[in-house]
């Protein structure tokens, strides 16, 4: 498994190379050590597989929803890249287990706090699971915006290069100072990370948090 999954990443990261313009650079920022949770804004299909091999070795598992093992093919490379199924809409015990147990050996674990993917690129609003998942590990959260992937299937049909933009935020941990974590806090957690994917972006890309992005957060420790 481990020799096809070198292989795999392999042919997607030379694939990736050639359709696109990859902004690497910002990559270089992300720790090569220790646990953490990166959120990232998700608006197409070649932002996963693009993320997950260019910021190898550092072992990267990604949430993605359980109808995605509806087709074998991407049943096959999601659990190649050992991808963890979500139930959205209720929840899912054994994958928020999995997500702990991610971090706690000290690896990367990806989520797109929208929970769903952006037709046009510009955000929607967060799903409150991302402020659980933060308060149940502690792990530090990091920012990544990223934007052009959804020109992508249109560039590949035109058969032009698709520049892909990247920008990676500052480091944060979720502190409450013991105020009460009701269903309207966890809400505001995770609008208040959103923000931070936010401000990344240039500002036609902020979609719901257009007017937020840049407003002092309550809930968010900066670590550097």
């Amino acid at each position: 498994m481990a020799v096809v999954r070198t292989l795999m990443n392999t042919l997607i990261r030379t694939g990736t190379s050639v359709l696109c313009r990859i902004e690497r650079h910002p990559l270089a920022q992300i720790p090569q050590r220790g646990p953490l949770i990166l959120v990232a804004n998700h608006v197409g299909s070649i932002e996963v597989p693009l993320l997950f091999v260019h910021l190898q070795p550092r072992r990267l598992i990604g949430l993605a929803k359980i109808e995605t093992w509806d087709s074998r093919l991407m049943g096959w490379l999601f659990d190649l890249w050992e991808a963890i199924p979500i139930r959205r809409g209720e929840p899912d015990v054994e994958a928020i287990r999995r997500c702990l147990a991610v971090l706690e050996a000290g690896d990367i674990l990806a989520v797109a706090p929208e929970g769903t993917r952006s037709r046009t690129g510009r955000l929607l609003r967060a799903q409150p699971g991302i402020a659980m998942l933060a308060l149940r590990s502690g792990a530090p959260i990091l920012p990544v915006g990223h934007w052009g992937g959804e020109s992508f299937a249109s560039n590949l049909k035109r058969l032009r290069r698709t520049h892909f933009h990247v920008r990676v935020g500052r480091p944060f941990v979720i502190q409450t100072n013991g105020e009460k974590v009701t269903a309207e806090v966890r809400q505001a957690i995770a609008d208040e990370i959103m923000c931070q994917i936010a401000v990344l972006l240039p500002e036609e890309y902020r979609g719901a948090y257009a007017d937020r992005a840049g407003r002092p957060p309550r809930y968010l420790k900066f670590l550097a």
